[in-house]
């Protein structure tokens, strides 16, 4: 496979998972707002939000490169009502994405366009990353009960 089609076949699959990954997103973000987690609520939506814009930059490479993308279907996600699992399982599907991703980046590393987008999205996960990993420290530090009050 040439890194032409590598590199087409990884924009579809984060077309396909990030759109998922998306609207898992979104649903909790609802869920988390009717829970009065309004800080976590607004998290997720905005996250929500990004990564549609990194789903609709994939969508354009594929295009720019005159392949065609696909609407595949998607494997059902969990959805959470407790906060501190859902942040649990988010973690890791980062964890998971970005040892995928540093793949396809690599593979990407002369086609500068596509490089540059992944780098972005890159940089994007890690930074969410992070920021679950921060949250189980946070819990550590101050408990589950402070936790999710500071999140109201």
């Amino acid at each position: 496979m040439s890194d032409k089609a590598k590199i087409v076949d990884g924009l579809q699959k984060i077309v396909t998972d990030l759109s998922q990954q998306a609207d898992g997103h979104a649903i909790q973000s609802r869920i988390f707002a009717s829970q009065g987690f309004n800080k976590l609520a607004d998290k997720y939506a905005e996250h929500a939000d990004e990564e549609r814009g990194y789903v609709k930059q994939c969508i354009d490479r594929i295009i720019d490169l005159g392949c065609d993308v696909k609407l595949e279907a998607k494997k059902e996600a969990p959805v959470c009502k407790d906060a501190l699992e859902f942040v649990e399982y988010d973690l890791q599907v980062s964890k998971d994405g970005l040892a995928w991703l540093a793949g396809l980046i690599e593979c990407a590393k002369d086609d500068l366009t596509t490089f540059g987008i992944l780098s972005d999205y890159y940089k994007d996960e890690e930074s969410d990353m992070y920021w679950g990993e921060q949250q189980l420290e946070l819990i550590n530090l101050i408990g589950k009960e402070n936790w999710y009050a500071s999140l109201m």
